[in-house]
């Protein structure tokens, strides 16, 4: 089969893999999403993976509550340290190849963020995961997507959401809502669309990295994606 892409970075929310759980880890979403990825690997693609630490612990929220900052984000990194490791396990369950990539330094159960040898790791094949962010406090994971994306070279940020798109409004609260089938980077900053945060979407503008958002919760959508099928909405320049 003819792929659309052949190396990507897919964006995995903590709570994406929380699944209908209220905190934590889901084992079936773990399952689900490793054998997608395996799916998209078979096909020949390179696959990196930035993952979130939402269903764990957020820094932004908690900082509110008096917790300093620059702490909750620290705290936030390791989150992303744990949901990288247990999606690992999953991968390789799959007798898939996988590296953690991580910025902060734990090498006992991590490799460190090298730029060239994440390329090389996806040459040969492995599947890469990068936790912990940028590993500087202030950026969010969608900052460190957009980064990393930038630094392997990757040819498009798939966004994994529990929704098949971006809408004018939370689908779920609105029934209103209007889908966005294409929308550029600019539309996304001026309509302030909840897609990614401002200095990702300003990041992938200027290095011209379209983003598909697209629901994760329908298996197969990884490789409908890469297959090239109309599904989700694609963000990217005019």
């Amino acid at each position: 089969m003819e792929v659309k892409y052949k190396r990507l970075l897919l964006k995995l929310s903590g709570e994406a893999l929380q699944g209908d759980q209220e905190y934590g880890l889901d084992p079936k979403m773990l399952v689900s999403v490793a054998k997608q990825i395996k799916e998209v690997r078979d096909l020949g693609v390179e696959i990196s993976i930035c993952i979130g630490g939402g269903n764990i612990f957020r820094g932004s929220k908690f900082s509110i509550y008096g917790l300093d900052r620059a702490t909750a984000d620290y705290m936030g990194m390791i989150a992303t340290i744990i949901n990288g490791l247990a999606l690992q396990n999953s991968l390789e369950r799959e007798k898939i190849p996988t590296r953690v990539l991580s910025a902060l330094k734990i090498e006992s159960c991590t490799e460190p963020y090298i730029r060239r040898r994440a390329m090389r790791h996806l040459e040969k094949g492995r599947i890469v995961i990068f936790v912990s962010g940028t590993g500087s406090t202030h950026f969010s994971t969608d900052t460190a997507s957009a980064l990393r994306a930038i630094e392997i070279g990757a040819e498009v940020i798939l966004k994994a959401t529990k929704v098949d798109g971006v809408y004018s409004e939370d689908p779920i609260n609105h029934r209103n809502a209007v889908k966005y089938k294409e929308l550029t980077y600019n539309e996304v900053l001026n309509k302030e669309l909840k897609v990614m945060d401002a200095t990702a979407i300003s990041l992938c503008k200027e290095n011209n990295i379209p983003i598909l958002v697209f629901n994760l919760l329908q298996e197969g959508n990884i490789k409908k994606v890469v297959l090239g099928q109309e599904i989700g909405s694609l963000i990217k320049s005019s």
